[in-house]
């Protein structure tokens, strides 16, 4: 009995030992892992950068098309005209009804006239 919990012994510091230089298994998909994510994040940053100058280029270029072409709008949905109609003939003034409906007072002062 004694010889058998001797040897059990001595092979658990045995498998101990031999643990110590055992490969880890995980080291090599943790590293994998950590490239990947790292890559993710490049991208991302990348594309971020890439939208926001592709942003800044259409506000440039939105304005010169507003600034080449006064004359082209945008149509006033119905709704927002018919919240006009009813805030003028409550009797609201048309700075107040121009910050309500996001519009500006020529285009209400125009809505107003069509009535």
């Amino acid at each position: 009995m004694e010889t058998l919990l001797i040897g059990l012994l001595g092979f658990s510091i045995l498998l101990f030992f031999l643990s110590f230089f055992q490969k880890d298994r995980y080291a090599a998909i943790e590293k994998e892992v950590e490239e990947l994510s790292m890559t993710v994040l490049q991208e991302n940053y990348q594309l971020k950068k890439r939208l926001k100058v592709l942003e800044e280029e259409l506000m440039m270029d939105g304005e010169v098309f507003r600034k080449g072409n006064p004359s082209l709008k945008k149509p006033i949905h119905e709704v927002v005209r018919n919240q006009v109609i009813a805030l003028h003939q409550q009797g609201t003034p048309l700075d107040q009804i121009a910050k309500q409906s996001a519009l500006t007072k020529s285009e209400v002062a125009h809505i107003i006239s069509a009535l």
